[in-house]
Parts: C-alpha cells; structure tokens; sequence
C-alpha cells in the first residue's frame, strides 16, 4: 500500500482511514452477532431458526438500506449520509445489549441493518469520488479488506469476554462494544470535505434521485450491475451456508472447527482485496474480475470435487478465500464508474445490495439440488453458476478504468 498511498494527498488519507475504520467497524458489528448466536438462543429461549431470522432480518434491511444510503448520499451530501449511516448502526448494535425480548431484538437488528448497508455505499462512493483515478481500484480494494479486521477484531474480541465475562452478560457486553463506530463520527466530521457537488440538485424530489437509477441513461449499468451482484453475491452465499455442513459432514474434516482454518479464511480475504485492487488498476476492471471470477470457478470446483486430505483442505483455503475476496472487492469502483455524480450513490448501492437480495435464493438452490446430486455436487454447480454470471455481466459492461469525477477533482487537495 505505501507506494500509492504516500502519493495521496492528506484529504485522500484522512477519507481512506474513515472509510476503512468504517468497513472494519461494520464487520465488528456484524460478526459479533454471529458469535454470540448460541448465548442468544439460551438468553432468550428461542430456536436456530429464531435466531437464522435475526440475521435474515439483518441482511434484508441491510439490502434496502443499501439502496436508500447511497440515495441519501446523492440528495444530501456524501459526508452528511456518512455521519447518519455510521451512528445508526453504531447506536443500534449499543441498544442491542439492553434488548429485553427477542422482538426487540429482532427491531433493533433490522435497523442495525439499514444502517450497515447504507454505510457501505456511501462511503464507497466517498473514497471512489475523492481519490485519484489512477490509485481508485487500489484504495477501494484496500477498504474493501477491512471487513476481515473487523472480522478478526471480533473474533478476538468474543473469545476475550465469552473467557472472563459471566455466560448470562457475556453477549451484552460484546454488543455494547458496539458504540465504538460512534467515535468515528467525530474525525468524520471534522477531518473530511465533501466533494463538490456530489449532491443531486435541491430541486429534484428525492423520489425522482431514489429511482433515477432506471433512467434510459443509465438503465443498461443498472440491469448488468444488478446482475454482477447477483452473482458475486451469490457465489458467496452458495459456498459459506453449506460449506461447513459438507466439510463435516460429507468429507469429515477436523479441521472445520479449528482457529487455523478461520485464521487462514480470515487473512485470505484480507490479501484478495487488496490484490484485486492492485491488479484492477494495472489492468483494467473488466481483465480483473475475469481473472477472479475464472478462478473462483476452478478453486470451487477442485475444493468440492478433488479428493483433499484434511490438511490439503486447510492449505486450498487461503486460494478460496483469496479469489472470492477478489470479485466484491473490485464492485465499489467499477460501479461507482458506471454512474454520474447526481445518481452515483444510488447506483452503487443498488447494485451493490440488489444482489444480496436475490442470492438469498442460492443456497435455496443448493440444498434442493443436494436432495438429487449431493451436497458436494450442488455446491459445486450452484457456486460455479453464480461466478459465471459475474462473468457475463463484465463481459457486457464498458471498461472504466481511469475515468474521472470532475465534480471531485477539486476536493483532493
């Protein structure tokens, strides 16, 4: 990162540190819940689907506020939406700890939600808006990797109060941790400049800003972005739902339940996004996600169909992890290239959450498949099917490599 980085103007840094200290609050957040899953059914006696539905909840209020984050961010002012988005979250994972009801619970995720996903658009948008073109794909990528510090911050984070922390208050004491995102409202505040107007005119209602997105104009980057999602997202969702479940099950490994496993899960995902940064600005959007999507494919598939021994699985972790990190990692600049300013957020958003909508269908897919061909088969197939979708959409869109944001060339210095 130094290279590119040191080349960056203060604004620049001060506006990647925000929105990296952001994404890896997010994940802090958002992987706690995971961890604190089973304290969460004995606290409030609720089932495994119960508790599935808190994080289905999450996710589908994460979509929408996606969509309506980037919206706001347009209409309102990128810096503005920021400060909003990353309190919300930040405030929502706090009350958590106080939830005395599972339906409060269930409310508080749901807004929590909405806060998460609309963080991430808008600050996408932000970090591709400010810096240079030529550094884009880099920095973008490089956020993008936050999400497993976040992921490993929680991790370390659950084990240390889960360890020294009564059962009973454990997991309210790691939600409450949660208000921690709420710090970075104050550096936002103070340290970025938004850029010049990113915001859409006062006088257009924010509805016609909400959907400018399908104008004729931009229609086509909408339905082919909509379809990058779809398949980047539902790649993902086909492998980790049931993933576990074959490793276990199916081919009996022990090493599913090791910290070695996550760890080389965790820094994979870490190196994909910065490597797909890195690999989009030397060659191109379109050439990159090719690269990755094609490799997801082949790892996919040789994970699921090879006959691996246990610490062969653990080692063909790391390229799993790694190519599937790449794909999301290379969405926020490619969309944010295909949108003028005035809709740009919106359209990032959408895009970007349309897909985790619909994957949502995938795993869906994998396990009625598995009722015919096998669990291993149909991950395999479902998995391979969502990445060739990525394929296909970047084969239909433009190349925006080096494109420039007029609008915010003036904010870097």
């Amino acid at each position: 990162m130094s290279n590119w980085y040191s080349e960056c103007s203060p604004l620049e840094k001060r506006t990647f540190w925000a929105s990296f200290g952001g994404w890896a609050l997010d994940a802090l957040d958002v992987q706690m819940f995971g961890l604190a899953i089973p304290a969460l059914i004995v606290a409030f006696s609720i089932s495994k689907a119960d508790a599935g539905l808190l994080s289905s909840v999450t996710l589908f209020f994460g979509a929408f506020g996606g969509w309506l984050g980037g919206a706001l961010g347009d209409r309102f002012g990128r810096v503005k939406a920021l400060q909003i988005t990353v309190l919300t979250f930040a405030l929502a994972t706090f009350a958590s700890a106080f939830a005395m009801s599972y339906t409060q619970l269930l409310v508080l995720k749901a807004i929590q939600g909405l806060g998460f996903g609309a963080e991430w658009a808008v600050g996408a948008v932000l970090m591709a808006e400010i810096i240079r073109p030529e550094h884009r794909g880099k920095a973008l990528g490089s956020v993008q990797s936050a999400w497993a510090v976040g992921w490993g911050a929680a991790v370390l984070l659950s084990a240390l109060v889960f360890t020294y922390a009564p059962a009973d208050i454990a997991w309210r004491i790691l939600f409450a941790i949660g208000l921690l995102p709420a710090l970075l409202i104050i550096y936002i505040r103070r340290g970025l400049k938004e850029p010049p107007r990113a915001v859409a005119k006062d006088a257009e209602p924010f509805f016609a800003t909400f959907s400018g997105i399908f104008h004729r104009d931009v229609l086509r980057s909408t339905l082919v972005g909509g379809l990058f999602g779809i398949g980047a997202h539902g790649g993902y969702a086909a492998l980790t739902t049931f993933l576990p479940t074959y490793l276990r099950e199916v081919r009996h490994l022990s090493v599913l339940g090791s910290s070695g496993y996550l760890a080389v899960i965790i820094v994979a995902f870490f190196c994909g996004c910065v490597a797909s940064g890195t690999i989009s600005d030397r060659v191109g959007r379109r050439a990159n996600v090719t690269l990755f999507a094609s490799a997801c494919i082949v790892t996919v598939l040789v994970y699921i169909f090879a006959p691996l021994t246990d610490a062969q699985m653990l080692v063909l972790g790391f390229p799993l992890g790694f190519f599937s990190a790449g794909i999301p990692a290379s969405m926020a600049a490619l969309f944010s290239e295909l949108y003028p300013a005035g809709v740009r957020g919106t359209g990032v958003g959408f895009c970007y959450n349309f897909g985790r909508i619909v994957s949502a269908a995938f795993p869906l897919l994998v396990g009625f498949l598995s009722d015919h061909i096998g669990l291993g088969p149909a991950i395999g197939i479902d998995a391979a099917f969502a990445y060739s979708l990525v394929l296909i959409a970047v084969l239909l869109l433009p190349e925006t490599r080096g494109k420039v944001f007029e609008q915010a060339a003036a904010a870097r210095v």
